[in-house]
């Protein structure tokens, strides 16, 4: 799968909103200094990410951005979806040998994305998520030989 610059960069600053906007918007220049992001290329995300219902803008003074929804009920796979990311790990059109392989893996990024919140990744609640993973065959082959 390949990720770009914009959907990492559009998750990054949707953390650091979550993380700031308690107790009022947060401006793109405050997120830009601290997630050393351009501050063109923020305005160019949030369009996005207004657009698609994620955030609201606040304008005049104090204004900037607030999450649409709670940290909670908002999805990493939508911030990535919303500045047009598609989550796919496949770059053919054709149905080859490979095809079905690289679309599941898609699918199941898709899946993984889908099941963290900004909440989750507030929290560090990753970790556990993670670790649940049944053991690959080789992992499995190596533990075995281990004990």
């Amino acid at each position: 799968m390949k990720l770009s610059t914009k959907g990492r960069y559009a998750v990054m600053a949707m953390v650091d909103l979550a993380r700031h906007a308690q107790a009022k918007p947060v401006s793109l220049s405050d997120i830009a200094t601290r997630q050393e992001i351009s501050l063109s290329y923020l305005e160019q995300l949030f369009a996005r990410l207004r657009r698609a219902g994620l955030v609201k803008s606040v304008r005049g003074p104090g204004g900037g951005y607030r999450l649409a929804r709670t940290s909670a009920e908002t999805r990493v796979s939508e911030i990535i979806l919303a500045v047009d990311e598609p989550i796919t790990a496949t770059r053919c059109t054709e149905m080859g040998a490979t095809h079905d392989l690289w679309e599941e893996l898609g699918n199941q990024i898709h899946q993984f994305l889908n099941s963290v919140s900004l909440a989750d990744v507030l929290e560090r609640k990753l970790k556990p998520r993670i670790a649940e993973a049944p053991p690959t065959p080789a992992n499995s082959d190596s533990m075995a030989a281990a004990s």
